[in-house]
């Protein structure tokens, strides 16, 4: 893994140098879209829907879309008076027992690693967090900016470490437009779904789910390749994913170049076909003019 950031957790007196991991990736899948005929890339041009006229990226500028539909253009001088910071720091504003977090409000996951100075304090912060059954709620600038947080503890096959969580603002969590309302719940209904709970009742295990849709895209997908339903074209730009084999590669490479100067597929034909094209160039120069094969023997006697 690659680190993203990197900064210091500081809460009190205390600096816990710390570098940023990204601590999750999406295996959705997705598709390009294509033409069914020969697999070309589908394009998009940048088109203003006001003048029909294609856009340059040169004259991009960003808008705001009010409420009411008008767009209001922001320059660079709009943007650079927006408040942004490059602060490296993980700032600890409170404890909070952990069931006071709403997953809900939690975004994206990071694995904090300390720097070799920070080992011991990272270690404390790390169980103090444990025993206290809390999390440190944070103010952390990323991308230029700033954002809250939860530092919390997990157990990875790696052992025990701090995970940064993210954190939406509370506008960002919507309030459902719906009640739900029902009749009177008799209690041998309530028991019985009691008795439900219990049949199934059991300890988590993630490994246990599988993503059904995309292991049979998968299965799809190799049977094609493995069928040579595969659509190459000038465009491409990624394989199949799997290793590429060298030699194969360096085949492929030459049989392209070999195609593109005209030749043929086998080894001596190839040169068979190739002398005899430059000894009938050569009779055909000689009717034309007989001064240029004049000169062409000069210069192979001054190159002798």
């Amino acid at each position: 893994m690659r680190a993203i950031w990197k900064g210091a957790v500081s809460f009190g007196l205390v600096s816990v140098p710390v570098k940023l991991y990204s601590a999750t990736e999406s295996h959705d899948v997705s598709f390009r879209q294509v033409h069914h005929a020969d697999g070309g890339r589908i394009r998009y041009q940048r088109v203003c829907s006001v003048c029909g006229e294609e856009v340059a990226y040169a004259d991009i500028a960003k808008g705001y879309e009010t409420e009411d539909g008008e767009m209001v253009i922001l320059d660079d001088d709009d943007l650079a008076e927006l408040p942004t910071t490059s602060s490296r720091e993980i700032a600890v504003e409170t404890f909070v027992p952990s069931d006071q977090i709403d997953p809900m409000l939690l975004e994206k996951s990071y694995y904090l690693e300390p720097d070799a100075t920070g080992a011991k304090p990272y270690a404390l912060l790390r169980q103090a967090l444990q025993e206290a059954d809390r999390m440190a709620v944070v103010t952390v600038a990323l991308r230029q900016r700033t954002t809250t947080g939860v530092l919390r503890v997990r157990e990875t096959d790696n052992g025990e470490v701090i995970v940064l969580q993210t954190m939406l603002w509370p506008d960002e969590i919507r309030t459902p437009d719906f009640s739900v309302e029902v009749g009177e719940v008799k209690d041998a209904e309530v028991e019985m779904a009691r008795t439900l709970v219990d049949t199934l009742a059991g300890d988590f295990e993630h490994d246990q789910f599988t993503d059904d849709y995309a292991e049979k895209v998968k299965e799809v997908v190799e049977a094609k390749i493995e069928g040579g339903e595969v659509k190459r074209t000038e465009t491409s730009t990624k394989t199949s994913g799997e290793v590429v084999d060298l030699l194969s590669a360096l085949q492929k490479s030459v049989e392209a170049a070999k195609s593109s100067r005209g030749e043929d597929d086998g080894g001596s034909a190839k040169k068979a076909t190739k002398r005899p094209a430059k000894k009938a160039a050569k009779k055909t120069a000689k009717k034309g003019a007989a001064k240029k094969p004049a000169k062409k023997a000069a210069s192979r006697k001054k190159a002798g």
